[in-house]
């Protein structure tokens, strides 16, 4: 099964507003927590979030979700185009497929996103009544051509000189061209429309012995370590604490009875750390258990509460 991931642009300060679009409440939760719940419902199971203006404040709201946080430091010198490249290229050889999603757009629902996805196109975008939305789909290939671009003209200007022809996926998801005010009267009809569809079963997969000793998050750790050799950045990349970081490796080496992580002593650059064979098959073995019970756990839920939720 192809991982698909997603990219959520939230560095910038908002035009539209004086408060900061991303933790601007839509319903009964925030506009950055429906994007992701909507991302995580249409399969992504990789979601980088990139931040800058407000960053802390935004990635502790949204730790708990996940999501991996990518910081674009120089976000008031930059446009959107160079915050998505952050994200696109933090996850061009860990994604077959990945959404890019702003937080101007919070609407557009998992089926649409879904539908882009069965197209099997290498770079798929929404149309409903004639207008381009988002999210927009990207395949590997395309993602390497955009971080060759210049930028000029913005994402949209790469995506017009990437040599991949757009195929676009007609919708009926208004919430895919939606940019006005969140109280607003289509709005309201669009988040009732949004909420309708929002429902899903949500499956935690946790081990445990005497404690439970590997959950989502420690899964996201060990990940994390494994790709940046570092427990203290895995740590600052999912909002959590150096020494919460450490508390739950040895916690979880101690109910495995063996080494997870190794670190070893380096030159002038300093040490590294690495997952064992032993904390590579575990988690390995964690994520197949996590991706099929997901898998099955929305076959029963649509075998079960369809009739509720979705006529």
């Amino acid at each position: 099964m192809e991982t698909v991931g997603a990219v959520l642009v939230a560095a910038g300060m908002s035009s539209r507003s004086e408060e900061f679009l991303p933790l601007l409440p839509v319903g009964g939760i925030t506009i950055a927590q429906r994007i992701v719940a909507t991302l995580r419902q249409a399969g992504a199971t990789r979601i980088a979030v990139v931040t800058g203006f407000h960053a802390d404040e935004l990635e502790h709201h949204l730790a708990k979700t996940g999501a991996v946080f990518l910081r674009n430091e120089n976000y008031q010198n930059t446009d959107m185009f160079a915050s998505a490249c952050i994200g696109l290229s933090y996850l061009r050889h860990k994604c077959a497929r990945v959404f890019f999603a702003p937080t101007a757009v919070p609407l557009f629902t998992a089926a649409t996103a879904k539908a882009l996805l069965d197209s099997g196109a290498p770079l798929a975008v929404p149309v409903c009544g004639g207008v381009r939305g988002h999210p927009i789909l990207l395949s590997a290939g395309v993602i390497d051509r955009l971080l060759n671009d210049s930028g000029e003209g913005g994402l949209q200007g790469a995506l017009s000189r990437c040599g991949v022809e757009e195929t676009l996926v007609p919708v009926r998801d208004s919430g895919t061209v939606y940019h006005g005010s969140a109280d607003s009267r289509e709005s309201a009809r669009l988040l009732a429309v949004h909420n309708s569809q929002l429902a899903r079963a949500e499956v935690r997969v946790a081990l445990s012995r005497e404690h439970t000793f590997l959950d989502e998050r420690s899964a996201l750790l060990l990940q994390l370590i494994d790709e940046t050799g570092s427990v203290r950045e895995a740590c600052q990349k999912m909002q959590l604490s150096y020494s919460s970081g450490w508390n739950s490796l040895r916690l979880l080496e101690s109910e495995m009875g063996c080494p997870v992580v190794v670190r070893t002593q380096g030159g002038a650059g300093g040490g590294r750390s690495s997952l064992t064979p032993a904390g590579r098959r575990l988690l390995w073995r964690y994520q197949q258990l996590q991706a099929e019970l997901n898998a099955r756990a929305e076959q029963l839920f649509h075998q079960y509460f369809e009739d509720l939720f979705f006529t």
